[in-house]
């Protein structure tokens, strides 16, 4: 299809072949620019927010009260499994400008002089959806590494304990280098996954105001092809993606077994 000047209800066989017609018409688009720049701050967010799951899962197994730990880990994990029309209504009754409920309070006490509108500050967007994926996807992220401090071997918490070590040196020499390659497996996936944002979040979240700075690459992909019926240039445009994403799993995979001998293939 990105080979064809197709049109839908025709045979592929009976279209234009336009060969990487398409391919430079979606580089030459002056909006690819914005769009990719959403894409790749969005992504670098998140990837610079991946060692919260680790300090969590860390200081959830630490804790000594078993029921409490089962029901934050159960709490947390949670949002993982909430739609994410969901999450934006939850996100629209408590931020809403008019009658959120942040808004109601904070305008009550007197602390806010007009309602706050997170929803529509382009200003604070790319923080503000980071902070609702961290959300979401925090507890279900810890039970990866949870996992991985489950399978450390127990005996070496009890020599540390023996030769006087106390919770945080145990926690810093033997917990954490435990789950550092657990971390480098999934920090290589994510760099793979650079351009693969997401969809549902973004375009439930977009609005006027924020569009310029939260159309990542799989929004922008969408409206070309269902929006604006441009399917041989969405086309293309998601295998640049993909030929893009296994060329950044490679390289860090490559980069990984060179630093650290340590690599996922």
């Amino acid at each position: 299809m990105a080979f064809f000047d197709y049109k839908p209800g025709l045979k592929m066989l009976d279209t234009e072949f336009v060969g990487f017609k398409w391919f430079v018409f979606a580089f030459d688009d002056p909006e690819l620019s914005n769009v990719l720049r959403n894409t790749l701050v969005l992504s670098f967010l998140s990837l610079l927010s991946t060692p919260i799951a680790v300090i969590f899962a860390i200081f959830l197994m630490e804790m000594t009260n078993s029921r409490l730990r089962r029901l934050i880990q159960t709490i947390s994990t949670l949002p993982n499994f909430i739609s994410w029309i969901l999450v934006f209504s939850f996100a629209y009754a408590i931020f809403a400008p008019g009658d959120g409920i942040l808004n109601k309070v904070l305008l009550n006490l007197g602390w806010i002089p007009k309602p706050l509108n997170p929803l529509a500050n382009p200003d604070i967007v790319w923080y503000f959806q980071t902070a609702i994926s961290i959300w979401k996807s925090l507890g279900f992220g810890a039970i990866i590494y949870i996992a991985a401090i489950a399978g450390i071997d127990q005996e070496q918490y009890d020599a540390a304990s023996v030769d006087g070590a106390g919770r945080f040196k145990r926690m810093w020499h033997i917990t954490l280098p435990g789950l550092i390659p657990t971390f480098i497996t999934l920090l290589l996936l994510n760099i793979g996954g650079l351009l693969n944002t997401g969809f549902e979040q973004y375009f439930l979240f977009q609005n006027g105001l924020t569009q310029s700075k939260i159309q990542v690459l799989d929004v922008y992909v969408y409206r070309l092809g269902i929006t604006l019926n441009n399917y041989p240039m969405s086309t293309a445009i998601g295998m640049a993606k993909t030929v893009i994403s296994v060329i950044l799993l490679f390289s860090a995979n490559y980069i990984s077994k060179k630093l650290r001998n340590q690599s996922i293939f």
